[in-house]
């Protein structure tokens, strides 16, 4: 197997061993293909090397409906890490919180939202006022405003077109922040980012599972993570759209 290593001579504990557990975790639910891992130490990873495609209509099919099957594979509680992990793992490089709990919005709300949001105005990329903002969002989001009957899903966690890569073969995933979680975060994610042929992906998806209804209203509600987590090293402009998703997430109550 020809593979692509990534290093990090500054890895903190666990970055990339929780990473191969993500990867095998996601691997055997049998839906949606993710790179191999072929080896892992504290400072290195290695994956197998996906040979680059087109992205194809047909693709975009199978990988919607393949993603419909890794999420329905579940996870023990929202906030669950892979099995057998125990402490945080990471998004990108850095670290967030993954506590199993029984509710989604409190797990939501206090361990993908808030924990970014003093890290964000300390950066001045978020301003005090909307930081505000984006707490009272979380403080309905925990409260279960938005709970619903859907088990935890297992997530990617870190679902954007950077991480989807298209190959000869299909769909691949690499480097997830794998947890239990709503599956409409994966989503939200996606959408919130672009990627080559999405609507066909979701349209795949809602008919291998079908989504519940308001799932589109819901995005920005699902989008408040990853934004939180840009907003804390990217720049001011996701400071501003965290702000906003936050504000439409309040107008759905």
């Amino acid at each position: 197997m020809e593979q692509h290593v990534k290093t990090r001579s500054d890895a903190p504990a666990g970055f990339f061993a929780v990473e191969a557990a993500g990867l095998r975790w996601l691997a055997e639910a049998r839906g949606a293909r993710v790179a191999r891992v072929a080896g892992v130490a504290d400072d290195r990873i290695a994956l197998e090397r996906v040979p680059e495609g087109p992205p194809t209509e047909a693709a975009a099919d199978a990988f919607g409906a393949a993603l419909a099957a890794t999420h329905a594979a579940g996870a023990d509680a929202f906030g669950s890490p892979p099995p057998r992990w125990h402490g945080d793992i990471f998004i990108g490089r850095r670290s967030q919180p993954a506590r199993p709990i029984a509710t989604w919005g409190s797990f939501y709300a206090a361990q993908r939202v808030e924990p970014f949001l003093p890290i964000a105005v300390a950066a001045g990329n978020l301003s005090a006022s909307g930081a505000e903002v984006v707490r009272r969002a979380c403080a309905v989001i925990a409260d279960g405003a938005f709970d619903d009957d859907e088990p935890p899903a297992r997530l990617h966690g870190d679902l954007w077109a950077g991480n989807v890569l298209w190959s000869h073969d299909g769909v691949v995933l690499i480097d997830p922040a794998a947890h239990g979680g709503h599956r409409e975060t994966d989503l939200a994610m996606l959408a919130l980012f672009g990627c080559p042929f999405l609507e066909r992906i979701l349209a795949a998806y809602d008919r291998a599972r079908p989504l519940r209804k308001g799932w589109r209203d819901r995005e920005p509600l699902h989008q408040l993570h990853p934004l939180a987590v840009h907003a804390a090293g990217h720049g001011p402009s996701y400071g501003r759209a965290l702000v906003s998703a936050a504000e439409r997430t309040l107008a759905l109550v």
